[in-house]
C-alpha cells in the first residue's frame, strides 16, 4: 500500500499524465518498463573520454550501488537539485564557452547540457546517492538535436533530470530519444538504450533518428 501511495505521489509531483508518454521516441523500449532496458556495450562518447583524461580520479571511482530507494525526502532532494542547477547555470554551447565543439566540464555560471548533468550528478553524489544510480545519458531531443541528461535509477523507475525541463519526469514521459548511457555496474562502460536488431526487423514504424553522431550540443 505504501509503495502504491508513494508511486502516485511521485507521478503527481512530476505532473505526469498517462497519455503523455513518449514511447514513439523509443520504440524498442517495452511499454511496461519503469526502468529502461539496456542492449549491450556501445561506444563511449568522445566528450566523456576527454572528461576522464582530465578527471582521472572521478572516473576511477566505483558505482557504490546501482539503484536508489525512492522516498518522499529523496524525491524532494532530487527535484531541488534539478531546479537549483537549472536556475544557477545559464545555457551556452561549448563553442561559445571554450571555443571547441565538445567539452564536458563542471559549470560555475554557464554550461552545455552535459555540464548540467555532471553538476547534478556531483551534487547528488555528495548528498549520499551512489554514482551507479546517477547515470550520464546521451540522447536526441524532440527536434533531433544532440542532447545529454542525468538519469536517476530508482526502484520506482528511471527519472530524468534535464536542463530543458524544470520537472523531473519518468523517462517514458519525456520527449527524448535515448541513445546510450553509463553502465550502473561499470561507469566507464557505456550501454545502448536501443535494440538495433528490432529496429532493423520492424516494419511499418517511422524511422528513428540517426544514432551515428556521438556529440551532444545543447
Amino acid at each position: 500500500m505504501m509503495r502504491f501511495v508513494l508511486s502516485a505521489l511521485v507521478l503527481g509531483i512530476s505532473c505526469v499524465v498517462a497519455s503523455a508518454n513518449a514511447f514513439h521516441f523509443n520504440p524498442t523500449q517495452p511499454t511496461t518498463a519503469r526502468n529502461m532496458l539496456t542492449y549491450g556495450a556501445t561506444t563511449m562518447p568522445v566528450g566523456y573520454y576527454d572528461y576522464c583524461r582530465r578527471y582521472r580520479g572521478e572516473c576511477a571511482r566505483g558505482p557504490e550501488g546501482t539503484m536508489i530507494k525512492l522516498t518522499e525526502p529523496s524525491w524532494r532532494e532530487i527535484v531541488s537539485v534539478n531546479a537549483e542547477v537549472n536556475t544557477a547555470i545559464a545555457p551556452l554551447t561549448d563553442m561559445e564557452i571554450f571555443g571547441v565543439e565538445e567539452r564536458w566540464e563542471y559549470p560555475t555560471t554557464v554550461g552545455d547540457c552535459e555540464d548540467y548533468a555532471l553538476l547534478k550528478r556531483k551534487r547528488l553524489n555528495e548528498m549520499g546517492y551512489p554514482l551507479g544510480a546517477l547515470l550520464l545519458t546521451v540522447a536526441r531531443d524532440a527536434k533531433g538535436g544532440g542532447h545529454a541528461v542525468l538519469t536517476v535509477v530508482t526502484d520506482l523507475g528511471d527519472f530524468v533530470l534535464d536542463n530543458l525541463e524544470q520537472k523531473v519526469l519518468l523517462w517514458k514521459d519525456t520527449e527524448i530519444y535515448y541513445l546510450k548511457r553509463q553502465s550502473g555496474e561499470d561507469l566507464n562502460r557505456w550501454v545502448s538504450l536501443i535494440n538495433e536488431e528490432e529496429l532493423l526487423m520492424s516494419s511499418g514504424r517511422s524511422q528513428a533518428p540517426s544514432t551515428a553522431a556521438a556529440s551532444v550540443r545543447r
